[in-house]
């Protein structure tokens, strides 16, 4: 039986049929896998869309959302208001405009609830609800600026204000210094209560000159082979502890000789401590300056100058007509002859070949004997020397507007310190030093030199004669600054320069025991003056 046409075509249409539906089931079989496999796949995010970490963390810590944002974040501009608004109500309250700095201040708080609520809610701030706030902010903002509250009027403002505080504080600052001199300057209760105890013992009790007389040791006082210090001081107490700290630290005290000047007030009741107590075998003599003859007028040309009724007017009397000069310039102390003997050491021991001079601030811890064996190099005065900062350099301490120290001095020449000092006597004499100080001190008789006591002279007269020391002799700062614990320890002699000495109420707490431990607190007769 023959197969018609149609015969044959119904089973290829049978066969194109199943190949095309299962062709389309795994067409849409691989299209769910796909889909499986990006979903189970973290979303990556093409490079403009990226969010950094950094970026996350950014936000987080400033508590702030994408909403504040967006440039129509309703949110950030109340927060551009407030803080806008909070600036002009300083200015308003400096102003004194205290009605408009409370508007103000009403409306900050106000905006500042609506951000609040927002936030609670988690929900961005709409215009709606914001709307009066940002206008009633608006209106006060302008006000302010009306009333001149723009950035030039703050910054002329605040520029006056900064002005009058600078100088209030220069006024206080005066005052602080004054009084800080004044208190320097006291003597203590305690300390004048020593000195009368003492002085009426002296003349009391003639068993104490007796003692003296038997202790002088008059060979030793021009013995050059021994160890020579010399201090100029009306300090008994103070005296004593330079006195005390280098004896307890000698390898050889039977070895050391102090000479002592102070003035007629205090001669007996330093003869008297000082007979009274004993050093550890030290010899210690006692003289004051007014039986040095040769200490007059016609010959100290410094003398005459403290005699003029003028120059004591310049330190007794703040009207100077000079308010520039600082207070401590005009320091009463500077009118004490005991300041000024420094230049004149070799007239006070004409016997003696090497010294070495110590001021009644300080406070020796280690053994002083090798300096009397450091080499000058020719030179009269051995320092440490105090440039290691530009402050303490030549042009700090003298005029040099003044053609006669320009045309002498490098500005740059490195400072140096009174308080430790090694003298070549020798030398001195043989280079008239005292008659270098003399030329100067007569050139600044008008004071046009230098104002301040006795350490710009110094830096004159010992100029080009100065050998510098290891610093580690002479510690300066204890007296008004932090110095550093490990300067202290290497340190052989400790200066409490400065006005906050070891024995008043100003001085430094954390460097009295330095100073304390050389003091015999039991003593009855400090006990008596209450001296603690």
């Amino acid at each position: 039986m023959r197969r018609r046409p149609s015969d044959f075509r119904r089973p290829v249409r049978r066969r194109f049929s199943n190949v095309f539906w299962l062709t389309l089931c795994g067409l849409v079989v691989l299209l769910l896998i796909v889909m499986l496999s990006r979903e189970s796949q973290p979303v990556s995010r093409s490079p403009l869309t990226k969010r950094p970490y950094r970026h996350d963390r950014v936000m987080q810590g400033l508590n702030i959302t994408e909403e504040m944002l967006s440039p129509e974040s309703v949110e950030r501009q109340l927060s551009d208001q407030i803080s806008l608004a909070k600036a002009f109500v300083v200015i308003a309250k400096e102003s004194n405009n205290l009605q408009f700095a409370w508007e103000l201040s009403a409306q900050i708080r106000n905006s500042q609830i609506l951000l609040s609520n927002a936030a609670m809610r988690r929900t961005p701030l709409t215009t709606r609800e914001s709307e009066a706030a940002i206008h009633d902010m608006a209106l006060l903002l302008y006000q302010a600026q009306q009333l001149h509250y723009d950035s030039a009027t703050m910054i002329m403002r605040l520029k006056a204000r900064i002005q009058g505080l600078e100088e209030q504080m220069n006024s206080v600052s005066e005052r602080s210094s004054k009084y800080g001199q004044i208190a320097a300057e006291e003597v203590p209760k305690s300390l004048y209560c020593l000195g009368v105890q003492l002085t009426t013992e002296w003349f009391r009790n003639s068993n104490i000159q007796r003692k003296l007389k038997e202790k002088r040791e008059t060979m030793k006082l021009t013995d050059s082979n021994l160890y020579h210090f010399c201090i100029f001081s009306d300090n008994i107490l103070a005296t004593s502890v330079v006195v005390n700290s280098t004896a307890l630290n000698s390898k050889n005290p039977d070895m050391v000789v102090f000479h002592l000047v102070t003035d007629e007030v205090n001669y007996a009741a330093m003869k008297a401590w000082f007979s009274l107590n004993s050093f550890k075998g030290v010899t210690v003599d006692v003289q004051k300056f007014e039986d040095f003859s040769w200490l007059n007028a016609s010959y100290v040309p410094v003398l005459k100058q403290l005699q003029d009724s003028e120059t004591q007017n310049y330190y007794f009397s703040g009207n100077n007509g000079d308010s520039r000069t600082p207070i401590k310039f005009r320091n009463p102390k500077y009118l004490s002859m005991l300041n000024h003997l420094r230049f004149y050491i070799p007239e006070v021991f004409p016997a003696l070949k090497k010294v070495v001079f110590l001021d009644d601030d300080v406070v020796v811890q280690k053994d002083l004997s090798d300096l009397f064996s450091i080499d000058l190099n020719g030179n009269v005065n051995g320092a440490v020397e105090t440039c290691m900062e530009t402050f303490h350099r030549y042009h700090k301490y003298l005029n040099y507007s003044h053609p006669l120290i320009r045309a002498h001095f490098d500005p740059d020449a490195c400072g140096w310190a009174f308080g430790m000092n090694v003298f070549d006597l020798v030398e001195w004499r043989k280079r008239n030093v005292t008659g270098i100080y003399h030329y100067w001190q007569e050139k600044n008789v008008d004071r046009t030199l230098w104002k301040l006591g006795t350490l710009p002279p110094g830096l004159l007269t010992f100029y080009g004669l100065t050998q510098a020391l290891d610093p580690a002799w002479h510690v300066l700062g204890l007296g008004y600054t932090n110095v550093d614990p490990k300067l202290i320890e290497k340190g052989a002699v400790l200066h409490y320069n400065g006005n906050s000495k070891p024995w008043l109420k100003i001085g430094i707490e954390k460097y009295k025991p330095l100073w304390d431990k050389y003091v015999d607190y039991s003593h009855p007769l400090l006990q008596q003056c209450n001296v603690h």
